[in-house]
């Protein structure tokens, strides 16, 4: 049954719901007397329901009108709901091994049901912090990227393929204006919503603000971000929208997606991998020095940025025959050329990618919305330790991003920041 009007739900309510709509009901059955259904929205923006019957289990996702975590004082559009839904199919359809299927979407209700992932499926922002490690992880989210990156992509669409898909994303403007604030801006000025563990960290924030090279460098991806319509990026690529298991990865909360560079998307999963690099030693122990894991994070790094670039050449090659515009054949047509091409569009996503996985580090240490792997931390001191060397690697990398060859070189840096 369609919806009239919006209507934000409870558990209660979401009950009611599920009774008058017919694609639920026969998802989770006509018995509903022993139906459990529990929030579990721990982000920033949305209400996450886990409903389970005797027959069937969904999540039901609903978007409010406003920032969750910040409440109704920042307002958010509803029909990001929409974007997520678009996203998570043309996402699955692409790369179903590693997308939940989509059962229902609402467009008046800004609800969408999917999959639900079982435990032990976790959040892997949580695994990182636990210390586990996920053998399969670069492997599967190089694969999710190359696919959805590649097939959305002028190496593998058509122009006018490209520019209709790129139309209907542009609709989500509300949240890639979020991005450019949160991202690009607040973090080099003074604004209401940054934060950080002060007094410790003053002075960095303070050095962030004054920093005139580090604002040209955030002011050339700010542009890119908002010019560059490259591919159908996820937009929020950071370890809290991924769940794992040890032989299972699946991507979660696309709703900031839309048409833009690759990199951003690249960068936002390694730039997240960075930062639990460096938290955890506000995690060790005397039973367990993290140290082997700390290995296990860089050598993931190392291996997702690798897997990528040769899954995604791969797929380059395949398709080189195939309706892709950006390089026609018929004047890209003898090896040697085509391998240069090849070879300065890799090296320029590989600089995007290190360029935005530096600026998502940068607000998520001294902007809005900080992440669990440093504020799980309880020690203020221990905390801010490691989110120093976290900023001063961030700063390194934005600035310097251009002089690294390879992924090897930036995993050396890492190493090299002071204890």
């Amino acid at each position: 049954m369609a919806s009239s009007e919006f209507r934000p739900l409870d558990e209660k309510s979401l009950i009611e719901y599920i009774k008058a709509t017919p694609r639920l009901l026969d998802l989770l059955g006509e018995k509903l007397e022993a139906l459990t259904v529990e929030e579990v929205g721990d982000g920033n923006l949305n209400f996450v329901y886990i409903v389970v019957s005797a027959t069937g289990s969904v999540v039901i996702k609903q978007a409010l009108p406003y920032v969750r975590c910040i409440g109704e004082s920042w307002p958010m559009t509803k029909e990001r709901a929409y974007f997520e839904a678009l996203a998570l199919k043309e996402h699955g359809h692409l790369c179903p091994e590693h997308v939940p299927e989509v059962y229902h979407f609402d467009r008046i209700m800004s609800l969408i049901a999917m999959r639900y992932l079982k435990p032990p499926h976790i959040i892997l922002r949580k695994g990182l912090i636990a210390g586990i490690e996920y053998p399969l992880l670069a492997e599967h989210v190089s694969e999710y990227m190359a696919k959805t990156l590649f097939s959305t992509s002028l190496l593998y669409n058509s122009t006018a393929v490209h520019k209709k898909a790129v139309a209907e994303f542009c609709g989500n403007m509300e949240l890639c204006r979020l991005t450019e604030q949160v991202v690009f801006s607040d973090p080099y000025k003074v604004s209401q919503y940054n934060r950080w563990t002060s007094p410790y960290l003053d002075h960095d924030a303070e050095a962030i603000r004054a920093d005139n090279t580090l604002k040209l460098e955030v002011a050339e991806l700010k542009s890119m971000f908002c010019e560059r319509a490259q591919a159908l990026i996820h937009g929020d690529l950071h370890t809290g929208s991924i769940m794992v298991t040890t032989d299972s990865t699946q991507v979660i909360d696309p709703e900031f997606a839309f048409y833009g560079p690759m990199g951003f998307d690249i960068g936002a999963f390694l730039g997240n991998l960075i930062l639990a690099f460096f938290a955890q030693d506000g995690h060790a122990s005397e039973a367990n020095d993290r140290k082997l894991y700390k290995q296990w994070i860089l050598r993931t790094i190392e291996d997702t940025w690798n897997l990528f670039e040769n899954k995604f050449t791969t797929l380059w090659n395949d398709n080189k025959d195939g309706n892709g515009e950006a390089y026609l054949m018929d004047i890209y047509n003898n090896p040697e050329l085509q391998q240069l091409v090849q070879k300065k569009y890799m090296n320029d996503l590989f600089h995007d990618t290190l360029g935005f996985g530096a600026a998502k580090m940068i607000r998520r240490i001294v902007g809005v919305a900080h992440v669990v792997d440093f504020e799980s931390i309880a020690d203020p001191g221990k905390r801010a330790y490691c989110e120093h060397r976290a900023l001063e690697f961030a700063k390194i990398l934005m600035k310097g991003r251009r002089g690294f060859q390879n992924i090897n070189q930036v995993v050396s840096a890492i190493h090299e920041i002071p204890v």
